[in-house]
């Protein structure tokens, strides 16, 4: 089947995000982008819009002189005399992988199959931070799993409004400009959407009800390539990191909740990503890891995975259709009735709601975990050793996913006794202001849910600095959750004009949150069912409006 589309978008189009230059880095040019996931596109073009049906297809897009328009799409051509975009994907993808972005973008060969786009201003930094770099990921993945069928790998950035970290369009990964800044956690982040290139893109979930096949795959194949690049001790780290939030959104959700089930009841009228969560990629990455782990090398089921691929690619599945296969290449397994082993049943495993039945062994990380460990014991023992605590560790030589888990568990801890607060400052303070934003929005949240007082005012110079939802969400949410709301209302009234619209609004239902209505803010390009949307990576607010950035931060 082909879908070939003439590309009219209206000003007031769902889900088609318009910028005005004042929202975007460069302040020169209009901007608009499309985020497809998980079915959104259907205000976008006509389409059987769900992932059990693919197809190619192409698009003629016409725009001004001056803006350049890129799609996720395998071939494309410029009629620069009548400002027309031709494009053609030549391979079937679901409709939630067509995506658009159109503005001023100027780009750079990173590798031999491989660019940045940027606006101009940011090209630099994007080059500095992944020349050559993208290269190596797919080398790696390849090695793994199998050629990269895509052709090109570009990577497109976009403006703080993009209302998730990244999304694995194919040929074209649309990724975040704020997450420039974090140089670990764009080096993950670009890496699982190029592990969507096998996993997501190519053999797709049939169904929204089983998303983890490609999250909790694409997270899985993130981690073997982080492993063969970076080492082991770094990919348990992450995976320390990512599995102390998933215990922290179980707690908030709760372990009977049926939203941690891996294959979740999708009831009419709900969107399915109000089903996207920590569950899908973090329990369905220990699924996986549990089935490597039956087969007693990681390689051999790096074989079983390669295969999986090639007989499924260009298709969609369902959770069955892996197991069966993998049961079909290991028949050694099968006879052992790996399937039925008591506790770790695979029914179990998709069905049961709560924590996953078996994690990971990380103790190849302790190198760096232990040295977090220890720093968070000696900082929350009582009584605090307050001169063994600030000689310990000098942080500015960790690494940033070091810091985070760190801070996180700090946060958890909150509110902390005063005289721990007061003397986590003066020790660290001056040190977290010049590192990068997600290392300085998690000690912002400390100092607001501590009600610190004197770090109060770095607050607001971070919000008066920042326009990403994946930052500002987090902080007004824990503002208005205290005493701080009218500090709160006071910044939202003297930045709102620096937000996009759709951030505008969801700001505006936080502070409004017990309170009388606050005045009308100009929402003219928001409609009454856009998204609220806080990354990712496809991780909607509506999954539980309690649960702040930190909670849920993974990419698509």
């Amino acid at each position: 089947m082909h879908c070939p589309f003439q590309v009219i978008l209206k000003r007031r189009g769902r889900h088609i995000w318009w910028l005005d230059p004042e929202l975007t880095y460069g302040n020169a040019k209009p901007f608009v982008f499309t985020q497809g996931h998980s079915v959104c596109n259907r205000s976008f073009f006509p389409c059987f819009d769900t992932p059990a049906v693919k197809c190619t297809y192409s698009a003629t897009v016409k725009a001004p002189a001056g803006i350049q328009v890129l799609m996720s799409a395998t071939q494309s051509s410029y009629l620069e005399e009548e400002g027309v975009y031709q494009f053609y994907m030549e391979y079937p993808v679901p409709a939630y992988l067509v995506a658009l972005v159109a503005g001023d973008l100027i780009h750079a060969d990173i590798g031999p199959r491989s660019r940045v786009w940027a606006e101009p201003c940011l090209l630099p930094t994007a080059i500095s931070k992944l020349s050559g770099m993208v290269e190596r990921w797919l080398s790696a993945a390849e090695s793994l799993y199998g050629p990269y069928i895509w052709g090109r790998y570009d990577i497109v950035f976009l403006p703080p409004s993009f209302p998730i970290v990244a999304m694995e369009n194919p040929c074209l990964t649309f990724i975040i400009s704020s997450i420039l800044e974090s140089d670990e956690f764009l080096i993950i982040d670009v890496i699982h959407e190029v592990a969507h290139s096998w996993f997501g893109n190519a053999v797709t979930n049939a169904t929204w009800e089983e998303m983890w096949l490609s999250e909790g795959l694409a997270t899985y194949a993130q981690r073997r390539i982080t492993t063969e690049t970076y080492g082991a001790a770094f990919t348990c780290l992450e995976t320390a990191f990512r599995l102390d939030a998933l215990h922290r959104q179980m707690k908030l959700l709760g372990e009977d909740n049926p939203v941690s089930k891996l294959q979740v009841k999708l009831e009419p009228g709900v969107n399915p990503s109000n089903l996207m969560n920590l569950f899908t990629y973090e329990k369905g990455y220990c699924f996986v890891y549990y089935l490597s782990q039956l087969c007693g090398d990681p390689r051999h089921f790096d074989s079983f995975l390669r295969a999986y691929i090639e007989k499924y690619k260009f298709t969609s599945v369902v959770a069955q259709d892996l197991l069966d296969s993998f049961l079909n290449f290991f028949p050694e397994l099968k006879e052992q009735c790996v399937e039925s082993k008591a506790g770790l049943e695979f029914e179990r495993w998709l069905n049961a709601t709560g924590p996953p039945l078996a994690e990971p062994d990380l103790s190849q990380g302790s190198s760096l975990t232990r040295p977090v460990e220890n720093l968070f014991k000696l900082w929350t023992t009582e009584p605090l050793d307050s001169a063994a605590a600030a000689s310990s560790v000098d942080l500015t030589k960790w690494r940033t996913f070091q810091t985070v888990l760190f801070l996180d568990r700090l946060l958890d801890g909150s509110p902390l006794p005063h005289a721990v607060i007061k003397k986590l400052s003066e020790c660290y303070s001056s040190q977290l202001d010049s590192m990068n934003a997600e290392i300085r929005i998690r000690w912002l949240q400390i100092v607001v849910r501590n009600d610190y007082y004197p770090d109060l005012y770095k607050v607001r110079r971070f919000l008066e600095n920042q326009m990403s939802r994946m930052y500002t969400i987090p902080l007004y949410e824990d503002l208005c959750t205290g005493t701080l709301k009218s500090f709160a209302l006071e910044i939202f009234y003297q930045t709102q004009n620096q937000l996009h619209p759709n951030l505008r609004k969801t700001i505006q239902q936080i502070l409004s949150q017990g309170l009388n209505p606050l005045p009308a803010i100009d929402t003219t390009a928001v409609t009454t069912d856009t998204p609220a949307m806080v990354l990712e990576d496809k991780v909607s607010e509506a999954t539980n409006g309690a649960i702040s950035l930190r909670d849920v931060n993974v990419s698509a």
